[in-house]
């Protein structure tokens, strides 16, 4: 039976990024949009306690405000409790939803004149709703029912075998899913035995490989890319129907490919104690945080469980329905209703998360954690082509 599952929320095309004039955008385009759309964007602002933020561009500045039910744009910046300096083309990405906040901050590029990160966060979440329709997530927003329309168990679990439909209704509802025992004990340790074997061949600088240092000094090989072209236990499983099938879990057409083009197809990932330097245990993020949502999402990213992984040995960790949340891309901030749910997982188990959903890995503490992931992503047949394509 084919699934009418969809999770496919975009609504841009690499054809839809547009040239922005600063000046025309601050004082035509986003007035207009604050008073056309600011009703969706207000309770969430209430809710956010938002400051004055300014924006300089070249040189010029204009500061968003809101007074508690109205915002408004004013010309210079210089009464603002925050500010960010961009220059045109960085004001493009933000408005064409090309990078975020956080994009910024990742390169090294973001220049917060004063104030923090999270006041940029905060506006970033109001400019979205502007531009793009949505309404900014306010505490309630957020409930999860079956396909029946009773309440949703966040601890439920499936098994390859179950009902496709019910799975992906549970995916689309909760922005994860967990499948037990897909894969067997011997199948991970043919994957665990090419890790091994396939390490020796990453180096620092490599530009295929993540490092870290761990307490006493050893740097550990923590992420190895590309795997699957080292692996030929990784081969077979790429090519495995218990695999294949959780792409027809939706009616999205979802397929293995890395969303960008990018032919980094599977990733296996290591998950040392005691990491003091370095990126291994990722804190909050959706994987669309430094841009690009409105042009990809929501794909899936399938993790496949080497070894089990719980509170001891760096589990994954989820916020149920913060898919389906205008809220910002990383971080978990004060005060979000969401749930907070814990994938503990055994020996070959999966786990799906979409690509909106915020998740984390937690540092493990007395195991280490192996890992495998991949992407299902959107087809871009008929819906033009990304912009990292």
């Amino acid at each position: 039976m084919q699934s009418v599952i969809s999770v496919d929320v975009r609504t841009r095309t690499a054809s839809d990024v547009r040239a922005v004039d600063p000046t025309a955008f601050f004082t035509d385009e986003l007035t207009s949009l604050f008073a056309s759309r600011g009703e969706r964007a207000a309770p969430g602002g209430r809710e956010l306690g938002l400051r004055p933020f300014a924006v300089e561009v070249d040189g010029r500045a204009w500061t968003m405000t809101f007074d508690g039910n109205t915002f408004g744009v004013t010309p210079r910046g210089d009464a603002a409790a925050a500010m960010v300096r961009l220059d045109a083309d960085g004001l493009a990405d933000v408005v064409n939803d090309v990078r975020t906040p956080m994009g910024f901050f990742t390169a090294g590029d973001l220049d917060m004149v004063r104030g923090r990160l999270e006041d940029f966060l905060d506006w970033w979440v109001i400019l979205r709703s502007v531009l793009d329709g949505r309404a900014v997530h306010t505490s309630g927003a957020v409930d999860f029912r079956d396909r029946d329309g009773h309440p949703l168990s966040l601890e439920r679990t499936f098994t390859i075998d179950d009902d496709p439909e019910e799975i992906g209704s549970f995916l689309a509802e909760a922005g994860f899913a967990h499948l037990v025992g897909v894969f067997d004990e011997s199948e991970m340790q043919a994957v665990s035995n090419d890790m091994d074997a396939a390490a020796a061949g990453y180096a620092p600088g490599d530009g295929r490989s993540w490092w870290a240092t761990v307490a006493g000094g050893d740097q550990r090989l923590v992420r190895m890319q590309y795997f699957h072209e080292l692996s030929t236990a990784t081969q077979a499983l790429l090519a495995d129907d218990r695999l294949l099938r959780m792409s027809r879990i939706t009616s999205d057409g979802h397929r293995l490919h890395k969303p960008g083009g990018n032919k980094n197809i599977v990733e296996a990932l290591v998950k040392p104690i005691s990491v003091v330097k370095g990126i291994s245990d990722v804190p909050w993020h959706k994987d669309c945080s430094l841009g690009g949502h409105s042009y990809r999402c929501c794909s899936m990213t399938v993790g496949i469980s080497v070894t089990g992984a719980d509170v001891e040995s760096g589990q994954l960790r989820v916020v149920a329905g913060s898919h389906r949340a205008l809220i910002q891309p990383a971080f978990v901030r004060r005060g979000l209703d969401l749930p907070q749910v814990d994938l503990p997982t055994t020996t070959g188990d999966v786990t799906i998360h979409l690509s909106c959903t915020l998740h984390m890995s937690q540092p493990p503490v007395v195991r280490e954690r192996r890992v495998l992931y991949t992407d299902l992503s959107l087809p871009t047949d008929g819906r033009g082509r990304d912009p990292a394509e």
